[in-house]
């Protein structure tokens, strides 16, 4: 099976996962190359990071130029089951997140995967990055509100769950919830009338 993703394709093969970066025919040879490279390379660090300080994430069993070969998680996308249990569970994970300054920039319950004995796993770091803000993490935290709100009818309960583990497991919730309130505020996020 192959997933066509923006920057990458992603092909399951038997118990593996392969990301491959694929080529923007639209940036010069050479500045892709390299783009490519660096991004496999600091998504194959961030997973391994965040593994590594206590968040569920694929085992990453090999490396190359563009490709990340990785452990196949069965189970079912976030969205799909996500409850008050799972979204407080999800909220403590991104508060280690947090607290050791992993970014994850594409925090969506599409990105999570609960497997068939009802663990958390993170996926798709493609956009993550190391960053100690209270904005980096607020927009995270926001992102992740705003996937709860498109495709969730008990938004406000699965997201007081979110905000009771993220408290849980971050010393500085507070301050980033704050700060997420901003951002809503936000002209952007604001309906026009």
């Amino acid at each position: 099976m192959k997933i066509q993703c923006a920057e990458a394709i992603v092909e399951i093969k038997g118990d593996l996962v392969y990301k491959r970066r694929v080529q923007k025919r639209y940036r010069v040879k050479e500045i892709d190359e390299r783009i490519r490279r660096e991004r496999t390379k600091s998504e194959a660090k961030l997973i391994s990071e965040a593994r590594r300080k206590g968040v569920p994430t694929p085992i990453i069993f090999d490396i190359n130029d563009y490709e990340l070969v990785m452990e196949k998680i069965e189970g079912d996308l976030a969205r799909e089951v996500i409850d008050e249990d799972i979204s407080k569970r999800i909220g403590e994970f991104v508060g280690i997140l947090h607290k050791n300054s992993i970014i994850h920039s594409d925090l969506t319950t599409s990105n999570i995967i609960v497997s068939r004995d009802n663990a958390i796993y993170f996926i798709d770091f493609g956009l993550s990055f190391i960053e100690s803000s209270t904005e980096a993490k607020g927009v995270d935290v926001h992102v992740f509100f705003q996937s709860l709100c498109g495709t969730h009818e008990s938004y406000e309960r699965l997201k007081e769950s979110f905000i009771e583990g993220y408290k849980g497991t971050f010393s500085d919730a507070s301050q980033v919830l704050r700060r997420v309130k901003e951002i809503e505020q936000r002209g952007r996020y604001v309906e026009r009338k």
